[in-house]
């Protein structure tokens, strides 16, 4: 029935040529962004790409990369193309929950005590190296994230709209981290992984460092929250086809039960994809077609988000630890034997 109502809500739109001329300014300001990103942040347009479905999707987003591959920086240059508020948190060891969310102060002058809010409340939150905060920091978020609440002495207070936590970490420091708890994993829509930048691209970002009178002009704000719920409202009538829904529960199920596809990953898998994860890729994969120009989702706009979407939530196995195997690469071999629709 969903299917159905996804279908008529698309055809009424697309009828109406108000609804399609509000959705092409939409896209034509998205496009601005990710242009208006990659002056700054130069040789990444899948994290871009991916930061801003984060964004599409009112999702958190997950960021790993080795330093020095600008991870911050992207995040902080996005927050410069939207009209919102920006707070960043440096994760350390000896962080507390009431420096993320905020605590409960005593006016003495007033006799009384006042809620003081942290610095999570703003609408794009940059949580850098968030695996060095022990596991109290780290659960503090969770309630924001999932919820988009915190609670401090006995009182809910809820989060500007919108909300987006941007979280980085370093994949190969080991000293001093406490490693993200599945539960925690869960709850970002979007893990990217950040790599080398190609050679171009980094003899680009040489030259620019060598003459700063080259450099691009500061970026410009070109997105809103009126502009992003927009944006959303446009995405909702992206239509998906059953078939597309089953494609989509079949490549949860063959992370479950390889064996069942006839896959051959059945022993790197320890466990699969989480209910919460068959949602976040048919609402990535509907986004993905929105910024594509297309009203309805294809196989491989499925196909294209499924890795971000899934790395970070199956469990490898031993083996597949054994035998120096990613989650990459095991996805790899699932979307290759997966029948397409």
């Amino acid at each position: 029935m969903r299917a159905n109502d996804s279908s008529v809500e698309t055809s009424t739109a697309a009828d109406d040529p108000a609804s399609a001329e509000d959705a092409a300014a939409v896209r034509s300001g998205i496009e601005r962004a990710m242009a208006e990103i990659g002056r700054v942040v130069i040789g990444q347009d899948e994290l871009i790409r991916g930061m801003l479905l984060g964004l599409l999707c009112n999702g958190h987003v997950l960021i790993e990369g080795v330093p020095g591959l600008a991870k911050t920086t992207a995040v902080a240059t996005l927050a410069r193309t939207v009209h919102t508020t920006f707070r960043r948190l440096q994760f350390t060891p000896d962080l507390l929950p009431s420096d993320v969310i905020g605590s409960e102060i005593y006016r003495p002058e007033e006799h009384r005590f006042e809620v003081q809010p942290g610095p999570i409340f703003a609408n794009l939150v940059l949580v850098d190296e968030i695996n060095r905060a022990p596991a109290k920091v780290q659960s503090a978020l969770l309630e924001a994230m999932q919820e988009r609440q915190v609670s401090i002495a006995g009182q809910t207070l809820p989060l500007p709209q919108p909300f987006m936590v941007l979280a980085t970490q370093n994949p190969i420091d080991q000293q001093g981290t406490y490693a993200l708890p599945e539960a925690q994993m869960d709850r970002f829509l979007l893990k990217l992984v950040v790599r080398y930048p190609a050679r171009r691209h980094e003899r680009a970002m040489l030259h620019q460092s060598l003459h700063p009178a080259d450099s691009p002009e500061p970026i410009e704000p070109v997105l809103t929250p009126k502009s992003l719920a927009a944006a959303q409202a446009a995405i909702g009538r992206v239509s998906v086809s059953p078939a597309i829904e089953d494609y989509v529960v079949d490549l949860v199920a063959a992370t479950r039960d390889p064996y069942r596809f006839g896959s051959e990953v059945g022993d790197l898998v320890r466990f699969g994809v989480s209910p919460r994860g068959t949602l976040a890729l048919a609402h990535v994969a509907r986004a993905s077609a929105f910024v594509a120009g297309r009203d309805h989702v294809t196989p491989d706009d499925v196909k294209a988000v499924a890795t971000a979407v899934f790395r970070h939530r199956i469990v490898l196995s031993y083996e597949a630890l054994a035998e120096q195997k990613a989650a990459d690469d095991v996805l790899a071999m699932i979307l290759s034997q997966v029948p397409v629709p």
